[in-house]
């Protein structure tokens, strides 16, 4: 079955400066998809390509459609909410709903006033009254009542609070993931999407690091928990990361360590912070310990 995105040897640029350097994967329909990366590591130049908005060099498919040359037909079926969620502030609700419906020709109104209906703001409330976190859950609102085969987030929680980004999290999972359609996630809140993702990818520099469902994650990297005077023996089996866990200390492989040293420790699922932190290694996130 054709995946719902496919890119090989996608290139894109900045004038002179590399954004993405040639990454290849798919997305199939019904995954929730995390894509991670430090600032600067190429995630909105992808997803910009990703709905026509920069030009690249390789090849982009999205939802069969070349996303520059068939852009105003790839909209019909692609949400798209970027990091900063804008709404006109003289509008109220009901007003916006209308405006949608006289926009796109896949919004249901009746969807959105339904979905409206889970937040806690009226269908009268004016935009300039409403909170941040109203704003963007309006946003989500009236992007999901499009009858969409793909979304794409960029930082869409970006300044919320955490009881904010849970209700729009729970929004979009219960209301629009329905194992059919997919969603692509940029995000700076790792622990908090990690149980909502079936697969990450990671973004380092412009490169591709990781693509990987979550169940393969878990099978393919090892971390184990061991006390600090296995730490000699643990640095020596050239791990990708020795971190600090409560109560000790973890040390975290791709793949299965020798078995000597799987006998020094007690093996525990590592957590997708950590292992970005082993495969991207940004200064200021790099938390290894001996």
């Amino acid at each position: 079955m054709e995946p719902l995105i496919r890119a090989q040897g996608l290139t894109l640029r900045y004038g002179r400066k590399l954004a993405v350097d040639d990454v290849s994967f798919t997305i199939p329909k019904g995954r929730v998809v995390g894509l991670l990366g430090h600032n600067g590591a190429g995630k909105t130049s992808l997803m910009k390509a990703l709905v026509g908005l920069m030009p690249g060099e390789g090849q982009l498919n999205v939802l069969g459609l070349d996303p520059r040359r068939q852009r105003v037909e790839l909209l019909n079926s692609l949400s798209y909410i970027p990091d900063v969620a804008i709404l006109p502030r003289w509008a109220r609700v009901e007003q916006l709903i209308t405006l949608m419906s006289g926009l796109h020709p896949r919004f249901s109104a009746d969807r959105a006033r339904a979905l409206i209906k889970r937040t806690s703001v009226a269908l009268t409330d004016k935009v300039k009254a409403l909170s941040k976190g109203m704003v963007v859950q309006v946003h989500l609102a009236l992007i999901a009542a499009i009858d969409a085969r793909l979304m794409i987030l960029d930082e869409p929680t970006l300044g919320l609070d955490v009881l904010s980004r849970k209700a729009f999290y729970e929004m979009l999972i219960d209301e629009w993931c329905d194992g059919e359609r997919s969603v692509l996630i940029s995000t700076h809140q790792v622990e908090e999407i990690e149980s909502l993702l079936s697969d990450v990818m990671m973004l380092n520099e412009g490169k591709l690091v990781l693509s990987i469902s979550l169940e393969e994650m878990d099978r393919r990297f090892v971390a184990l928990s061991h006390d600090p005077a296995q730490a000699e023996a643990m640095a020596a089996a050239h791990p990708l990361l020795r971190y600090r866990v409560q109560g000790g200390s973890a040390a975290l492989f791709d793949g299965p360590p020798p078995e000597a040293v799987q006998a020094l420790g007690q093996r525990v699922r590592p957590s997708l912070v950590d292992l970005f932190v082993a495969l991207t290694r940004a200064p200021e996130m790099n938390r290894t310990q001996g």
